[in-house]
């Protein structure tokens, strides 16, 4: 089955086939099997790339957002994502996941060879935007309660100089599943030249 988002590139699957619906009009529903997720260890422990993303492959510089929530009950590591992948050791992950502590929270990810794992905002609310902007060779997350103040998550670089493949992702390292839901989703070829200053 074909998934089209209106106003988003041609999505296909990416690290293998994935399992996806679009129940209604503009919601984007991921669900990813127990185990499933992307880390590559800093400390040298096994790589695993058991999640698949259903995404596009970019053109210039953008602006990706969703409002994303888990409609399962939350378990250890398990989020809605929003990602880039180019091979298994060049990608980069945005999340809203669930922390051992018992928070939802903003967490990103950034691998070149080995995975930069970053804890950012608690989260109280059951959703929250994520946004994936590319300006030149450059790399910026954010994260909104919102979808209109954006909080600057990370800058980055991905040392690879293939095509990547950004779009939607739903892991479930611990848990039995993970059903992750995307709305309000946008994607624009505009992007502001500040990228820290909220909007």
């Amino acid at each position: 089955m074909v998934l089209a988002v209106s106003g988003v590139p041609q999505l296909e699957w990416a690290d293998g086939q994935g399992l996806a619906d679009m129940p209604r009009t503009g919601v984007l529903v991921v669900t990813a099997a127990s185990g499933t997720d992307w880390t590559n260890d800093a400390f040298g422990g096994p790589q695993q790339h058991a999640a698949s993303l259903l995404g596009f492959v970019p053109s210039g510089d953008f602006s990706f957002s969703a409002q994303t929530r888990v409609l399962t009950e939350r378990t250890t590591f398990d989020a809605a994502v929003l990602a880039i992948w180019g091979d298994n050791d060049h990608w980069a992950k945005l999340c809203f996941e669930y922390s051992p502590q018992g928070q939802a929270m903003v967490v990103s990810v950034v691998t070149n060879e080995y995975s930069d794992d970053c804890n950012s905002t608690v989260i109280a609310e059951d959703s929250v935007y994520l946004r994936i902007v590319r300006s030149g060779l450059g790399w910026a997350f954010h994260s909104s309660t919102d979808g209109h103040n954006w909080v600057f998550v990370r800058v980055f670089r991905l040392a690879y100089d293939g095509p990547v493949r950004v779009g939607f992702l739903a892991q479930a390292p611990m848990g039995d599943r993970c059903v992750a839901e995307f709305t309000n989703i946008t994607y624009s070829t505009t992007v502001r030249a500040d990228l820290r200053d909220g909007s």
